[in-house]
């Protein structure tokens, strides 16, 4: 890879990264290639991150996690999606379905579900978006009734990553009357809850070996002890977890940026044409010039938003909204650049760039389409000018 631009690592940082880069080496670039070719999920890469503690470096150290600050865990997120995308988004799931149990969950719950999530024992999705409530949360429909000491739901999710081979799901419903932001509730629902099916299992342009399925729920009966916080606390919860997640998706963006970066140069200094590499002709140096200055750029923003959220600061939410669109922009169009540079070869799947291209065009939609993040960054800059 490249020089790096980043700030000064500490040690704790710079032993994570080489663990990881051991790791990508020996188990995920043999693999990603076919990965995507099969479409099957890579339970020999979960295997290999269960094994180095990865599965829980951000959970609680109270129930077995590494408690990682996010800046930590997104740097082992970038670095993997240098080589996988695939393998990263399976990794940062885990994270995702595990952030509303760690805010909300009473002691119990969280005594009872944190330490199988942070060993890598189970397996969790986060299981928000329904065929009418995407970028608008409060439209869900699902419903979860409350009767005695269970609650039952009934309803359907949609775009659910890793749905079918998770072994616990975090569920978004309806508990109160009415529709709109109040009343929604999150539970956590194991994948053998009776009622509980996998239905569609996507068939996608990129992402290939990461399953994105429909959760079908008829009649799902769980404890009541397993609804997360008090009814209603649902749409928090859900808009709490999507920051990180949001700063998720912009450092596996630039990840998958530096890796299109890093095969596009080699490339261009490979190949000859006229007598000389491509690389001295300044159509391509201008072309990877521009690819160097949008992940860099990315790599700032970035930077301040996994710190901003880190401390707390309230600047956070805007930060981690405008990361995520610059560098999922940055990775689609540094992307399809590589494969332009690489011509004809670039187009062949026997070249990774085409992958990374097709794998590229998610960021931009999935935590929030980047339509989204431009209100919400306005949103943001609204409440500071008032």
């Amino acid at each position: 890879m490249l020089a790096s631009t980043v700030p000064q690592l500490d040690d704790q940082q710079r032993l994570l990264l080489d663990v990881v880069r051991d790791l990508t080496a020996r188990v995920i670039v043999p693999r990603a290639e076919q990965i995507d070719e099969t479409g099957e999920f890579p339970w020999d890469v979960v295997a290999a991150f269960r094994e180095q503690g990865l599965l829980g470096m951000s959970l609680p150290e109270a129930y077995g996690g590494g408690e990682l600050p996010l800046f930590d865990t997104c740097l082992v997120y970038q670095e993997i999606a240098a080589t996988c995308l695939t393998s990263s988004v399976t990794l940062a799931d885990q994270k995702l379905a595990s952030d509303p149990i760690i805010r909300g969950g009473s002691a119990q719950l969280k005594q009872r579900i944190l330490p199988t999530l942070a060993s890598g024992e189970v397996l969790g999705a986060f299981s928000l978006t329904e065929p009418g409530a995407g970028s608008d949360i409060a439209a869900i429909q699902t419903r979860a009734e409350h009767r005695g000491d269970t609650y039952v739901l009934r309803g359907a999710k949609c775009f659910v990553t890793n749905g079918s081979v998770a072994d616990l799901y975090t569920v978004f419903a309806r508990t109160g009357p009415g529709a709109g932001r109040e009343g929604l509730s999150c539970f956590v629902v194991p994948r053998m809850t009776p009622g509980l099916s996998v239905g569609r299992i996507e068939r996608k342009m990129g992402l290939r070996g990461s399953p994105t399925a429909e959760i079908l729920l008829d009649d799902c009966v769980v404890p009541a002890e397993n609804l997360v916080g008090q009814e209603g606390d649902g749409f928090e919860l859900a808009v709490s977890a999507l920051d990180p997640a949001r700063i998720v998706v912009a450092f596996q963006a630039i990840g998958l940026a530096e890796g299109a970066l890093q095969q596009a140069g080699n490339y261009a200094v490979q190949r000859r044409q006229f007598g000389r590499p491509i690389i001295d002709f300044q159509a391509i140096q201008f072309m990877l010039a521009d690819m160097a200055i949008k992940i860099d750029a990315s790599r700032y923003l970035a930077h301040a938003a996994a710190h901003a959220y880190d401390e707390r600061r309230p600047e956070a939410t805007r930060l981690a909204a405008e990361a995520k669109t610059f560098a999922s922009d940055t990775a689609m169009s540094v992307t399809t650049d590589a494969v332009q540079v690489l011509g004809g070869y670039g187009y062949l799947r026997d070249f990774p760039v085409e992958r990374m291209m097709r794998d590229a065009k998610i960021l931009q939609i999935f935590d929030g389409t980047n339509q989204i993040q431009r209100v919400v960054i306005a949103r943001e800059l609204a409440r500071a000018w008032r």
